[in-house]
């Protein structure tokens, strides 16, 4: 007979599903709205409110900031009924509130679960993050490569040329020298304006959505949550934690961290077996957003278990009152 206080995942992936694809809806009356807080608020209130009725004794550890600074699903939270298996959870209600205030694409709601202690209590700053699918060798790619060496060793790897190599950056201001690096090499850019989990994510699924490789600076919580989704999809990702002032080293000292300098790897990130479960706000490369019909919204999931490999694309339609 199982032990109720066992890692289940199988059991547990349809609930995290539930969580996923409640925040989604919640959100839903937001898109386009130009209210980031508000969105972000509606998808927490839902996400919280689901899993609490999972029968887990789940900690957040990767959520919404620190307790001063959230409201709800800070980190440290307790969530759950509190019958079962204590578990860790990495969340972001909502990835891409600017992408859902403004209706653009690639916002999605995202959750993961692993037993306890199996996640990166990875503190509220910035990592430096280098990501790849499946089917390459080990450390293909590194951090320490500068980012023209970094599209050329893939090229060779994939048995192209550079031209052919697609990688998606972030735009953001700091990034501008890497940006114009990656172009000297004859590679195209894809930048996206928010939602480096989804950023990730894409190189895992190149065939589909045509990214070959992620590099740049976000933030690190999003880090460990791309790293639950690779897990599952297959890839490798490199995170290098960066550290601004004082400040933001005594936050990672306070999460357990002493080498500041480390490069974690993604089964570094993520120790154990993970779920994962993301639901489409907006319309992307990965997922479908809300369809809305006359009395009805329709939300299209994906769930992974790392464990089996399993993903599975699944669509809800959830009557509106």
């Amino acid at each position: 007979m199982a032990n109720p206080t066992d890692f289940n995942d199988r059991m547990l992936s349809l609930g995290l599903a539930r969580v996923s694809e409640a925040a989604a809806i919640a959100s839903a009356k937001l898109i386009g709205r130009g209210d980031e807080k508000a969105a972000d608020q509606a998808a927490v209130n839902a996400m919280r409110e689901q899993l609490n009725l999972l029968d887990i004794a789940g900690v957040v550890v990767i959520g919404e900031g620190e307790r001063d600074e959230a409201p709800m699903l800070f980190i440290g939270e307790e969530v759950g009924t509190g019958n079962g298996p204590g578990v860790d959870i990495a969340l972001d209600p909502l990835e891409g509130t600017t992408l859902t205030a403004k209706d653009m694409p690639n916002a999605l709601t995202v959750i993961a679960m692993g037993p306890r202690g199996s996640m990166l209590h990875a503190p509220d700053v910035y990592m430096d993050k280098l990501a790849v699918g499946p089917g390459y060798g080990e450390n293909v790619v590194t951090l320490d490569m500068p980012p023209e060496e970094r599209v050329a060793a893939l090229a060779r790897a994939r048995g192209c040329g550079a031209s052919d190599i697609t990688v998606c950056i972030l735009e953001r201001p700091r990034h501008e020298d890497m940006i114009a690096a990656v172009r000297s090499t004859g590679a195209s850019i894809r930048l996206i304006t928010d939602g480096d989990v989804a950023g990730v994510m894409h190189c895992a699924e190149p065939a589909i959505t045509g990214i070959d490789m992620y590099m740049g600076s976000g933030g690190a919580p999003e880090g460990v949550l791309a790293a639950s989704a690779l897990k599952c999809m297959g890839g490798q990702i490199h995170g290098r934690l960066m550290f601004r002032n004082d400040d933001e080293k005594a936050r990672a000292r306070k999460a357990g961290i002493t080498d500041l300098d480390r490069v974690y790897t993604r089964d570094e990130m993520v120790t154990d077996h993970v779920i994962f479960a993301a639901t489409g706000v907006t319309s992307g490369s990965l997922l479908s957003g809300i369809k809305r019909e006359v009395g009805y919204l329709t939300t299209e999931t994906i769930l992974m278990r790392s464990k089996t490999g399993s993903v599975r694309r699944m669509t809800y339609r959830n009557p509106t009152r």
